[in-house]
């Protein structure tokens, strides 16, 4: 028991805020739907449980991935985060439909809601938590990429990076990105649907928060998807062919893998090198690289091999440097 709350300390710090806020937003949400029978603020209440209920997923498996390997894992856990994320999904999945459905009925059987204070002022108050969880996410995806900005880079420049996020931090931008949209589209059906009279704009906002909740369901399943089979980050193995080929004693690049391990990488490498070394040289020249790997961004397991020098080029697809990664660092 030790151990895991230990492991806890290092889960990701972006969903433990955003499941604590949104357990505060739903708290707030639900009751102000009890009082008020607004359908709109069903919508947002049940969006709000989901998001809590998956970012507290997502912080713990974040944490248990980071488990060391063991006799039976001796793989490690990284992939152990995305096989979380993919369950956790499936809550947001059942909140959207539910969210549709509730939105369907207020549609076909419109139902006047009551207290338009209560809700004007819990939402406005919800969209304001729920922009701060945005902006604090969008500022974690940047710090991950290695890029700075100013003040509202958080939330616009972060968008252009969001490939380099971890896939926690990943997952709770989108999810906050698609609660403050929804939030916002909430807010303007009940006012819409109070000084209008038209009580179906608030089924309608129900359904669209409903269908943003799915697009973030199946955007998230497909990425975790591909990193619980196995995916190679593409842009990393751009980047650490740079550093290799860059370095005086690799002759060439046989093979080089970066596979993704949840929020790490793991890199196998085998380079060509002077077959005139020395045993000696050669082991300390395996442990620079390696060491010299493992200092790159989110590289957590290197293992490096070689083989003399052939003559032959074998690595031919080096393209140029990718500029969101932060300058190569060498010895």
């Amino acid at each position: 028991m030790s151990e895991f709350f230990t492991l806890l300390k290092g889960g990701n710090k972006p969903s433990l805020y955003a499941a604590v806020i949104n357990t505060f937003i739903a708290i707030m949400k639900g009751v102000a739907f009890f009082f008020t029978g607004n359908v709109a603020m069903f919508a947002e209440t049940m969006h709000s449980i989901g998001d809590a209920a998956n970012q507290f997923f997502v912080f713990i498996g974040s944490a248990l991935s980071k488990k060391a390997p063991t006799k039976k894992f001796p793989n490690g856990f990284g992939r152990l985060l995305n096989i979380v994320l993919l369950g956790a999904v499936l809550i947001v999945g059942i909140m959207a439909y539910e969210t549709i459905i509730e939105g369907w009925h207020q549609m076909t059987h419109p139902i006047e809601a009551e207290g338009f204070i209560i809700s004007v002022v819990v939402l406005t108050i919800a969209i304001a938590l729920e922009t701060f969880v945005l902006y604090k996410a969008g500022k974690e995806i940047l710090h991950e990429a290695g890029v700075k900005g100013g003040a509202l880079a958080p939330l616009t420049t972060s968008f252009a990076h969001m490939n380099r996020a971890k896939p926690a931090t990943k997952l709770v931008f989108l999810e906050d990105l698609v609660a403050t949209a929804g939030g916002v589209l909430a807010l303007a059906a009940v006012l819409i649907a109070h000084y209008t009279g038209f009580l179906a704009i608030e089924g309608a906002a129900s359904i669209a928060i409903g269908l943003m909740m799915f697009y973030v369901v199946a955007r998230v399943f497909l990425e975790n998807a591909r990193g619980a089979i196995g995916e190679s980050d593409e842009q990393m193995v751009n980047h650490i062919a740079h550093l290799l080929t860059d370095h005086p004693d690799v002759k060439d690049i046989k093979t080089l893998e970066v596979i993704k391990e949840g929020e790490f990488l793991h890199v196998e490498a085998k380079v060509e090198i002077d077959h005139v070394l020395s045993v000696r040289e050669a082991d300390d020249l395996q442990d620079r690289l390696a060491e010299l790997i493992l200092s790159q961004p989110s590289v957590n397991d290197v293992l490096v091999s070689f083989d003399a020098d052939d003559g032959e080029t074998h690595w031919k697809h080096l393209s140029t440097r990718p500029e969101s990664l932060p300058p190569l660092e060498t010895n």
